[in-house]
């Protein structure tokens, strides 16, 4: 595991430059979800060459959140890659608890294969990345593929993930401040994205109690110095480094759990960790 702490504090938008950006609807697992596509254009006189795949998750706690939430992570992801991201409406609990989101996750994988030549990508170097809930999405979607055999992953990159239901690897509240997620909201989304108790230990729904994390793909984690949530990714960062799981870690000083949706540097190194892990070979 490489350990680091960015020197460079603070948040802020991507600069869009030259996208293809469309919507598209697809059968999820119990309802039609929306995909949004961000497709790197080639510039004119330019060679055409194909791009990887990158799916993406938005946070939102599992109950709340939108394609919109996530508008600024998919450009950076898309541009600094580059790749061609899919952004992933997923199915959002109440209504539709696990593992729906899930399903709905790994659907849009076989779809962005299926679609991959269409868009001018590699079907052969795919990655997953997801913030808060969408990290848990990500990790356990890489899981999935791993286990089913149908998707091959080879990068995963998780901003401030939602890893442990049990919540018993929280920072100290008294030790963290400008937290801006509270432990009875956290506690609140795994109600309701879990509502049955044995769901919280599955290694799909609670990532940081599975024994079986061999195999998954490397991973970029970024955490957030004042995230009550960040000992639990550091402790998921340890756990895969022991597994045999090439890992980076960096927590971002003076940056929240929400902040790292949007935090330049953060997107910046997620970009450099997808260019370097779905390079071609």
């Amino acid at each position: 595991m490489q350990n680091g702490v960015s020197n460079k504090p603070g948040t802020q938008q991507p600069v869009a430059l030259a996208l293809c950006v469309e919507d598209v609807l697809m059968p999820g697992h119990a309802q039609t979800i929306a995909l949004r596509s961000y497709r790197p254009m080639t510039p004119q006189g330019a060679r055409a060459c194909a791009v990887p795949i990158v799916l993406y998750f938005h946070g939102g706690g599992f109950v709340k959140g939108t394609l919109a939430d996530a508008d600024a992570a998919a450009r950076a992801i898309a541009i600094g890659t580059p790749a061609w991201v899919v952004s992933v409406g997923y199915s959002l609990s109440p209504t539709y608890p696990f593992p729906v989101a899930l399903e709905d996750g790994y659907l849009a994988a076989l779809w962005s294969i299926d679609h991959a030549k269409s868009h001018g990508a590699d079907s052969h170097r795919m990655g997953v990345a997801g913030h808060d809930a969408g990290g848990n999405l990500a990790t356990c979607i890489a899981a999935m593929a791993r286990d089913r055999g149908d998707v091959v992953l080879r990068a995963q990159a998780l901003l401030a993930p939602l890893l442990d239901p049990s919540m018993t690897r929280t920072a100290d509240e008294r030790h963290v401040t400008h937290t801006d997620l509270g432990l009875k909201e956290c506690a609140a989304c795994y109600r309701a994205y879990l509502p049955e108790c044995t769901m919280r230990l599955h290694p799909y729904a609670a990532p940081l109690e599975s024994r079986r994390l061999v195999g998954l793909p490397p991973a970029l984690i970024a955490s957030a110095q004042n995230d009550l949530l960040h000992v639990e990714a550091e402790k998921y960062a340890s756990a895969l480094t022991a597994a045999g799981v090439p890992t980076q870690m960096t927590r971002y000083p003076n940056a929240s759990h929400g902040d790292l949706a949007l935090h330049v540097h953060a997107l910046h190194d997620i970009a450099t960790f997808f260019r370097q892990r779905l390079a071609v070979e």
